[in-house]
């Protein structure tokens, strides 16, 4: 039998939510697969299926392309290839999922950087034919950097390749060196056969030399990131609730909405306003529901959810500041050392005044210098080749000077509090997603 886990990670329970991001070079066949697990799921609707059953007579094709339910643009029709991130939504008798279908082509990188980031599990699929590729080492490299909890890799076409054990393990070798390159750990490779649908949902018998699970039957199982109870307590502050006319109990109502980012937040837990170090008492937790039922405070409030904090005093905090843990939290700088993907059409050169988005916090900063960039033929993460500039998906190494301090901290310690975005000053465009290595 094969080996199908280059990495050991327990399979938990199933979870609520699955967020999942495929990923692949051009032609590997990810918006086929991901059509494969909606069709062979029953995730599609009729209306759905007819007009992809139409699509497909009108190419000439004797079956539904089962592409056509993920490349949902128009040029992407017209094109035949995936161009930006197509969400979709699907769920089964044990969970719910959040599926991103992102591009293969090297110019549309940036929207793999955004369908990843927030994802539990990338899906990258390799060709069986063609093996790791330049592109497959650039999303294993975006997974690495985006700290993405699980890796599994579809080896797909594997029909094509007269359903080779050979060839699955010679890729799985090539996997299992580069994975290990990058530091990537937790990864799980599965033959499959995306246009026939072996091992995609149910197992295949054209693969009895594979024991492993099948692609849907692993997605059920793998456990979620961290629970929020083992992160340290964060809250970026949205908006400031002002004291209100008209009900008496909300004449002196003070309270700081926003999305909890980490952690478990309690009536009673002691917590520092960053960055201007107030520390304090939470006294309440609210949200629309509560209020509306009555209820003096809830019990609790953990990451994702979105609520308004009170606090026992009267201190000083605005849109942008970030509630947090006082034991623990972090120090506000304004010397910042990150890797960034680069996601700009213009080059990033030294001295580039840029602004830097955390949390909900914005402020200018400067790149002070370009430590270097990450070769993807090496994967050499230990010493960066040294680069004048990055260019558009380049993955390399920056310092930052900030305007005004902010309260950072490793994105490695921190998925949701180490990352931030270099925005163009002029036009707001989105320039580079950043992970905080160090402060």
């Amino acid at each position: 039998m094969v080996a199908t886990t280059l990495e050991h990670t327990s399979l938990d329970g199933p979870a609520t939510l699955l967020r999942i991001a495929t990923a692949g070079s051009v032609d590997d066949g990810k918006s086929t697969l991901v059509g494969r697990l909606l069709f062979d799921s029953r995730s599609v609707l009729s209306d759905q299926l007819d007009a992809v059953e139409r699509v497909s007579r009108d190419r000439g094709l004797e079956t539904a392309d089962l592409a056509l339910l993920t490349d949902g643009l128009r040029a992407e029709r017209e094109q035949g290839i995936t161009i930006d991130v197509a969400y979709r939504y699907f769920a089964t008798t044990s969970r719910s999922f959040v599926l991103a279908d992102c591009p293969g082509h090297v110019q549309y990188t940036r929207n793999t950087v955004t369908g990843a980031s927030t994802a539990d599990v990338v899906v990258l699929l390799v060709d069986a034919r063609k093996g790791l590729l330049e592109q497959t080492r650039r999303h294993l490299a975006v997974a690495a950097l985006l700290r993405v909890p699980h890796v599994v890799v579809a080896v797909n076409k594997i029909d094509l390749v007269g359903w080779s054990a050979e060839r699955f393990a010679e890729i799985v070798a090539d996997l299992r060196a580069a994975a290990s390159a990058l530091g990537v750990v937790g990864i799980h490779a599965i033959p499959v056969s995306a246009l026939l649908g072996d091992n995609v949902v149910e197992g295949s018998d054209n693969t009895p030399w594979y024991d492993g699970p099948s692609l849907l039957d692993l997605l059920e199982a793998l456990p979620t990131a961290d629970a929020p109870a083992d992160e340290p307590f964060r809250l970026a502050v949205q908006h400031v609730v002002r004291p209100q006319s008209g009900e008496d109990r909300f004449r002196d109502y003070r309270g700081y909405a926003g999305q909890v980012a980490g952690g478990v937040v309690r009536p009673g837990d002691p917590v520092v306003v960053l960055p201007g170090g107030q520390r304090t008492t939470v006294v309440g937790i609210d949200t629309a529901d509560s209020l509306a039922a009555g209820l003096d405070t809830l019990p609790e409030a953990f990451a994702p959810q979105s609520v308004t904090i009170r606090l026992a005093d009267d201190v000083d905090v605005a849109h942008g500041d970030l509630l947090a843990a006082a034991d623990g939290a972090p120090t506000p700088t304004q010397d910042v050392t990150a890797t960034v993907a680069w996601l700009g059409d213009r080059p990033l050169e030294p001295r580039t005044t840029v602004l830097l988005k955390h949390g909900t916090r914005t402020v200018k900063a400067q790149v002070r210098a370009i430590v270097g960039r990450l070769d993807l033929d090496t994967l050499d993460t230990s010493e960066l080749s040294a680069a004048a500039s990055l260019t558009l998906n380049d993955l390399g190494r920056v310092t930052l000077r900030l305007a005004a301090p902010v309260p950072v901290e490793p994105y490695a310690r921190a998925r949701r509090t180490g990352a931030f975005l270099l925005v163009d000053p002029d036009d707001g465009a989105t320039l580079a997603a950043g992970m905080v290595d160090g402060i």
